[in-house]
Formats: C-alpha cells, sequence, structure tokens
C-alpha cells in the first residue's frame, strides 16, 4: 500500500500564507488562519506544500487504507479557497447552514468558496466548529 503523499511537515504556515501570489487568497488565507485556530484552538501545521491544517486523527478505511489526516483546514489555492471538512460539508446536518452560507460549491471532501466576502462568516465559523467538533469526537483525538 502507497504512503500518503500529504503529512504534516515542519514547514511555516505564516511563510506559506505569506508566498500566496494572489493578493485575495493571501488576505482570506491570513483570516481563515485566525479563525480556525480561533475555534480548534489547535496551532496551525502544514500538511504537505498547500495545506493548512489543525489537530490530527488516524483513520482507517474498509479497503485497509490508513493514515494521518488534520481534523480540519484549509488551502488558500489559485482557483479558490479549499476548506477541507471532509465527507461532512455535504451531510444531511449541514444543510441548513450551507443553505445560508452563501456562494460555495461542495467537492467530495471540501467545501469551495472564491473570497470570504461571498460567504456568511458566522456560518462559515459554525461549519467549521460544527465539523471539528464532529471529527474529534469520531476520531476521539
Amino acid at each position: 500500500m502507497s504512503e500518503n503523499k500529504t503529512v504534516p511537515t515542519s514547514a511555516s504556515v505564516t511563510q506559506f500564507l505569506n508566498s500566496v501570489k494572489n493578493e485575495q487568497r493571501r488576505s482570506d488565507g491570513n483570516t481563515l488562519l485566525d479563525i480556525f485556530q480561533e475555534i480548534t484552538g489547535e496551532e496551525a501545521v502544514m500538511w504537505g506544500p498547500s495545506i493548512v491544517g489543525f489537530g490530527i486523527c488516524h483513520y482507517k478505511y474498509d479497503s485497509g487504507r490508513e493514515g494521518d489526516m488534520p481534523l480540519v483546514g484549509f488551502s488558500p489555492r489559485a482557483q479558490n479557497l479549499a476548506l477541507y471538512v471532509y465527507e461532512s460539508a455535504a451531510a444531511e446536518r449541514n444543510k441548513p447552514l450551507l443553505s445560508r452560507l452563501g456562494k460555495h460549491t461542495i467537492g467530495k471532501s471540501c467545501l469551495y468558496i472564491m473570497k470570504l466576502s461571498d460567504v456568511n462568516m458566522d456560518v462559515l465559523k459554525e461549519i467549521i466548529e460544527n465539523n471539528y467538533v464532529y471529527y474529534k469526537k469520531k476520531y476521539n483525538s
């Protein structure tokens, strides 16, 4: 079985965020850093070259694949802000929040937004907190 490519590193979160070329993404990334730290009480850690993660959990799929991942995280990518809230982003319990969030899309494991000004920040914070608490319980982290 192959090793996970996205693992925690000792790279500087601040240096990574300050290196984001798009000024809006850089600013939003720094805002998200503050929000995630406030909500989780966790120190930010770089996972691979571009994911800012908070907390850690160990997962094991029915297939036998296992590894570690952050409980929640984000990445200020070139095309959007990706919030790693995993499969619960589309879960039934988040639907009422997502309907009030503002402009966003959902992928298999991410919530995508173009810029923070497109969304209701109170709702976004609630989604982040709900998912952090959910995964902390699920993985006993």
